[in-house]
């Protein structure tokens, strides 16, 4: 075994984008750390997210050290920055996407038990107090990472590449 070239790499890409065709989303609500933004927008390009809503207090995709962090790979990308929850909850609706908040909260169900409408958007709220009272309650599903050990919780951006990696690998 040995690693993939250039090539190699090209090719495994290229086989992995034909199994799937998903139309995943994303909701950014008050994620404030730009290097938590900007690993969240290399892992939305890495699985093809078609739009990011950027809410409240996030940090902007223009943001010095959010591109640092993303390494040029927000212009793979499109998002919309809204001035409201509100706003960006009836622009989810309206572009046909179905909001699944990942969130710990009451009700809430493991990622791995959710069903997920054809059209997915995932919000994703600050680092410390969560997705605001607005977007939760517009929510579809509410969805937690299950965790084994003593952490009660993830990093966004961590919790973000497990929750898109579980939406792509249910068509794989």
């Amino acid at each position: 075994m040995r690693n993939l070239d250039g090539t190699g790499l090209k090719r495994l890409h290229r086989d992995w984008r034909r199994r799937a065709d998903a139309d995943v989303a994303l909701l950014l609500d008050s994620v404030q750390t730009p290097y938590n933004v900007g690993t969240i927008l290399r892992t939305a390009a890495a699985y093809r997210v078609a739009h990011l809503w950027l809410v409240g207090a996030t940090a902007p995709p223009t943001h010095a050290k959010t591109q640092k962090t993303a390494l040029g790979t927000s212009r793979y990308l499109e998002w919309t920055t809204c001035e409201s929850a509100e706003d960006a909850v009836r622009a989810i609706s309206d572009a046909g996407y179905g909001l699944v908040g990942v969130e710990l909260a009451d009700d809430a169900v493991p990622l791995h038990e959710a069903t997920f409408p054809d059209r997915t958007c995932l919000a994703l709220g600050h680092e410390d107090r969560g997705l605001s009272d607005a977007v939760l309650e517009a929510c579809d599903t509410v969805v937690f990472i299950p965790q084994l050990g003593k952490v009660g919780s993830l990093n966004v951006a961590t919790a973000c590449g497990i929750a898109l990696y579980e939406v792509h690998r249910r068509l794989w």
